[in-house]
């Protein structure tokens, strides 16, 4: 039995992937970095409407939602490269972090979490404690 192969079709299913498709835009461009006793994570959303963006925490996964909405009406369209529709991105999150506080803002096009670090986390001392009384060594 021939089967016809397309060269092209594991490239686009690729592609399809990384940079999702029209309907399902896989955008969502981030930075992330430790600042004391708490990590900053940064998602570029610009022309997003904050009443779209949705935070929820399941178990350690961090689970980002926005929309950017479809351009609608009669207007040509010359250019559209700015995907649009629903963007979703999930981050893991480590034991070490506090998800019970992380803090969202949303100015400028930017998303901004600040998710701290777990008091059990966090280095402490630990006090040695000391006999002062003379011990005799073996006889």
């Amino acid at each position: 039995m021939l089967m016809r192969t397309d060269p092209f079709r594991e490239l686009d299913r690729l592609t399809q992937q990384v940079l999702g498709t029209s309907a399902r835009p896989a955008v969502m461009a981030m930075d992330a970095w430790r600042r004391g006793d708490e990590f900053v994570v940064e998602f570029d959303l610009p022309g997003v409407d904050p009443s779209t963006v949705e935070l929820d925490v399941e178990r350690n996964v961090l689970t980002v939602r926005a929309q950017r909405p479809v351009h609608e009406g009669t207007d040509e369209m010359i250019a559209a490269e700015r995907p649009r529709g629903v963007f979703s991105r999930q981050l893991i999150l480590g034991d070490n972090l506090d998800t019970e506080k992380i803090a969202a803002s949303y100015g400028a096009g930017v998303l901004t979490l600040r998710v701290p670090v777990a008091e059990k986390a966090k280095p402490r001392r630990i006090a040695v404690e000391t006999h002062d009384s003379p011990q005799a060594i073996g006889s």
